[in-house]
């Protein structure tokens, strides 16, 4: 199987390991949107039939997040109660994940491995996440493969990444990189952006089915405090999906 890290990526992402959690650093905005993010994943679980009355939604289940960072969302999905592994093709990503989730009494099984190596362990998951990588990866189809084979038949992967328009390349590597900063300048390379429509085909081909799309936008006054940013039906930006095994 192809390999699906690419090593500026992976380079680069590791070099901004060490101030991951400062909510003022270079993940800033991943701080900013992370509310949403566990906001879509509760409501895809629960669509799914978990109880939302109960505090850890994901307890008993197991669960993969993929292209971890240094744990940013993997923690919170640790705290809702599943068995949480979080794979990141930076080791410094992994030591500073690691280290967090030590410092706080988290017990989460961080390994710096490709998703096409772990695939072929044989182990699968109930819930797979996959937030702003898929865009980051060198083999796209490979990637997805391996995903699949990572998601128990009735597992749920949820994903999120930027969509490949005009209004993308203004807002995320105009905006965001060039002008605010808010991103660190170098991050996105706007052509591999994935539209919905040419995700949702290449899910199918790895053996999926997407079964929702949502968009992730931004609009100054709205969405939780101090953030501006809301999911909605404008996918014209950034968008997440869920999708389950094809029967």
């Amino acid at each position: 199987m192809a390999s699906t890290i690419d090593a500026a990526e992976a380079g680069f992402f590791g070099a901004l390991a060490s101030d991951w959690w400062d909510p003022k650093g270079s993940s800033a905005m991943l701080h900013r949107i992370n509310p949403l993010r566990l906001r879509y994943i509760r409501d895809a679980t629960v669509a799914r039939g978990a109880d939302p009355r109960t505090r850890h939604l994901l307890a008993g289940t197991t669960a993969l997040d993929v292209g971890c960072g240094a744990g940013l969302l993997t923690e919170p999905l640790a705290r809702m109660g599943a068995a949480v592994t979080g794979i990141d093709a930076a080791p410094e990503n992994i030591a500073a994940a690691t280290a967090h989730a030590a410092a706080g009494g988290l017990n989460v099984a961080y390994r710096c491995v490709p998703v096409e190596v772990l695939a072929r362990e044989g182990v699968a998951f109930d819930l797979v996440t996959c937030m702003e990588v898929v865009e980051h990866v060198a083999d796209r189809a490979a990637f997805l493969a391996s995903l699949r084979t990572l998601t128990a038949d009735t597992g749920l992967l949820i994903m999120s990444t930027p969509n490949r328009t005009a209004l993308s390349y203004a807002t995320v590597i105009v905006g965001a990189e060039r002008i605010t900063r808010s991103i660190p300048r170098g991050a996105h390379d706007w052509r591999k952006f994935v539209t919905p429509q040419e995700l949702t085909a290449e899910l199918a081909i790895a053996g999926f089915r997407v079964t929702d799309t949502t968009g992730l936008t931004w609009r100054p006054g709205f969405g939780r405090p101090g953030t501006g940013f809301v999911l909605g039906r404008d996918m014209s930006v950034n968008y997440y999906l869920t999708a389950v095994p094809a029967k």
